[in-house]
């Protein structure tokens, strides 16, 4: 593939990412974020962290959420990140090095 195509390719995923920003006005108090919509938050905070620089209104987290789940949900995405908590794990192979001493 082409460097011009994977850059196009992420700016896509990046426009299409952002259109769901916490703070975005999209959650009210009769419509609260959930605990989906957390992991969602927690997925592109460096985004929404990076956004809100330049607009006041967007938070990296969603002010009108439904309380614990909604936290469980962001700090779930935060802390694994994309693969970050991974039920299966490679194993990395060890290296036995044997030294032999000569001792006479």
């Amino acid at each position: 593939m082409s460097k011009r195509f994977i850059c196009l390719l992420l700016l896509m995923v990046l426009i299409t990412s952002a259109g769901c920003v916490p703070g975005d006005g999209k959650h009210t108090a009769e419509k609260p974020a959930g605990f989906f919509w957390g992991i969602w938050h927690g997925w592109i905070a460096p985004i929404s962290l990076i956004w809100g620089i330049f607009n006041p209104d967007i938070r990296v987290y969603e002010p009108q959420n439904t309380g614990w789940w909604y936290d469980f949900g962001f700090y779930m995405a935060i802390i694994s990140g994309f693969g970050g908590i991974s039920l299966t794990r490679r194993k990395s192979k060890k290296t036995v090095v044997q030294t032999s001493s000569n001792s006479n």
